[in-house]
């Protein structure tokens, strides 16, 4: 129980114009193209991130 209640209390990490940015950018991907690159849309939020540390 311990975990969550450190996972709940902890202030949560505010998103990065960037990361909001790059979001929309990868949902706009047709099922084609996310194929072509070899990513899937569990993997969203890590290349979100990676694109707004650029």
């Amino acid at each position: 129980m311990g975990f969550f209640t450190e996972m709940f209390a902890r202030p949560r990490p505010q998103d990065h114009p960037r990361y909001r940015a790059a979001l929309p950018l990868l949902n706009a991907m047709s099922n084609a193209d996310r194929a072509d690159i070899g990513i899937k849309p569990a993997d969203f939020p890590r290349i979100a991130r990676e694109m707004s540390m650029r």
